[in-house]
């Protein structure tokens, strides 16, 4: 099992954490997703190591940005 922390900017309401739960949970092999609103925070859990742009891609179709990992 593998363990992913990112930043995300932009989100701003409950409605944002869904929109980036509901893209990241649909990568593969992710397992499980923690959106953290007051602090930009992204936990990801998956399978296998995760692949970082694959995340981002994930983060920006939901409408916002990765900030750092």
């Amino acid at each position: 099992m593998s363990t992913a922390t990112y930043t995300v900017s932009g989100m701003t309401c409950q409605h944002c954490v869904s929109a980036v739960t509901e893209e990241v949970s649909g990568l593969p092999g992710v397992t499980g997703v923690q959106v953290d609103l007051a602090g930009g925070g992204l936990t990801v859990t998956s399978d296998a190591p995760l692949d970082d742009d694959a995340v981002r891609a994930a983060v920006e179709e939901a409408g916002y940005e990765v900030a750092g990992r």
